[in-house]
C-alpha cells in the first residue's frame, strides 16, 4: 500500500481511516500502520511510539465515544522539524452503560498520561460533530 499524501493548509495528510466500533479494531489498525510506517521509513523506535499513541487514542474513542471514530497522519512542520500528528476524532461521549460508574483506576485512565510521555505536545479540539484528540510526536 503506498502512502498518498494529500496537501491541507500547512499539513500533508498521510494516511486517513475510518475505524469501526467492533472489537479487533485497534489491533487490526495496527497492523495496517505498521506497513504505512515501514514505507514512510520511520525509524523502529519512532513506529512503536507512533503505535502506542494510536492505540491510547483509538481505544479512548471506542470505549467513550460515539462513532464513527476516523484516524488522521498528518505530516507537519513545527519548529523546522518534520512531526507525525496523530487525531482521533469521535462524535462526543457517550454514556456510560453502568449509568456512570467511575471506571476503576488500576484498569483504566493511564491513555492520556501515555499520550502525554510519549508526544512532544497533545490537546483535544471539541467541534460541532464532535472531538478531535491529538498528539505530535517528533519523527526521525
Amino acid at each position: 500500500m503506498a502512502a498518498q499524501l494529500n496537501t491541507v493548509g500547512s499539513a500533508t495528510v498521510g494516511h486517513v481511516c475510518a475505524v469501526p466500533h467492533a472489537p479487533g479494531a485497534v489491533p487490526a489498525v495496527r497492523g495496517r500502520l505498521r506497513t504505512v510506517f515501514a514505507e514512510w521509513g520511520l525509524s523502529p523506535g519512532d513506529t512503536m511510539d507512533a503505535l502506542v499513541v494510536v492505540s491510547e487514542l483509538l481505544t479512548n474513542a471506542l470505549v467513550h465515544a460515539l462513532p464513527p471514530a476516523t484516524l488522521r497522519l498528518l505530516w507537519i512542520r513545527l519548529d523546522d522539524r518534520g512531526t507525525l500528528r496523530v487525531e482521533v476524532t469521535d462524535a462526543g461521549p457517550s454514556l456510560p452503560a453502568d449509568g456512570g460508574t467511575t471506571p476503576d483506576p488500576d484498569e483504566h485512565g493511564r491513555g492520556i498520561a501515555i499520550v502525554s510521555a510519549l508526544s512532544t505536545r497533545c490537546g483535544i479540539r471539541i467541534h460541532p460533530d464532535g472531538i478531535t484528540r491529538w498528539a505530535d510526536l517528533d519523527a526521525a
